[in-house]
């Protein structure tokens, strides 16, 4: 059977010499994996991490893989793939989504707030550097468990710890003060919440563990290097 859907790339895969994997997220089908077939013609920018995307998808009554092709971006996301800074978010926030949500599962709404987010952070001129850690705390919202200062309190560390050997209480300049403005502040106050690079990376490390106790997950994610790297 054969419908048309609008996918949000997740991340994508290498499928023999001329295939892909294309993991998406989706209204119609949750977290799927589609195989498409391509060719040194293809524009593989097309698939860039949390591009909407619009495809042909035909189903395989046989297989949990199945295919899509003939794809129109839905919107060129100008935005972000003009900034680095927004470009890495986006690395970072598809590889959170790849990781935590489970192959073949469909979570209400989540596509469609998924979509939500990554307009908001193409539309966003300036102030946006918070913004990843915004996306965690909404993400803890929207798979069902909301955040509380109470409930993150264990999960926290200082900025100048390291999550393995240190106990948030015995943690000198703890986070979870901005972490609690974080979730009470409207979405533009927390955006402009002063903090440095290592309160940032501090304070996303604290929420995936907490995402991770959540969602019995390991999220192990490699792209917050990267976004360390960008902030400083």
């Amino acid at each position: 059977m054969k419908s048309k859907a609008e996918l949000i790339v997740l991340n994508h895969t290498k499928f023999g010499e001329n295939s892909i994997v294309l993991h998406t997220l989706s209204a119609e089908y949750g977290r799927h994996g589609f195989l498409v077939k391509v060719s040194p013609k293809t524009a593989m920018a097309l698939f860039l991490p949390l591009n909407i995307l619009q495809a042909e998808v035909t189903e395989n009554p046989k297989s949990d893989l199945w295919f899509a092709r003939n794809f129109v971006s839905v919107t060129p996301l100008n935005g972000i793939r003009s900034n680095i800074h927004k470009n890495t978010m986006t690395l970072f926030m598809s590889e959170v989504l790849y990781r935590v949500v489970k192959d073949q599962t469909n979570e209400d709404g989540l596509a469609d707030w998924l979509k939500g987010q990554i307009l908001t952070l193409d539309a966003l001129q300036s102030d946006f550097a918070n913004f990843h850690l915004l996306f965690l705390l909404n993400l803890c919202s929207a798979l069902g468990f909301d955040p509380d200062t109470a409930g993150l309190a264990p999960f926290v560390t200082s900025s100048n710890c390291h999550p393995d050997n240190c106990h948030p209480e015995r943690s000198e300049g703890s986070n979870l003060p901005a972490i609690d403005s974080l979730i009470k502040l409207p979405f533009a106050e927390a955006l402009l919440i002063p903090l440095s690079g290592a309160d940032r990376n501090a304070i996303a490390e604290s929420i995936l563990r907490y995402i991770e106790f959540h969602t019995e997950s390991a999220v192990n994610v490699r792209s917050l290097a990267v976004l360390r790297e960008i902030y400083g």
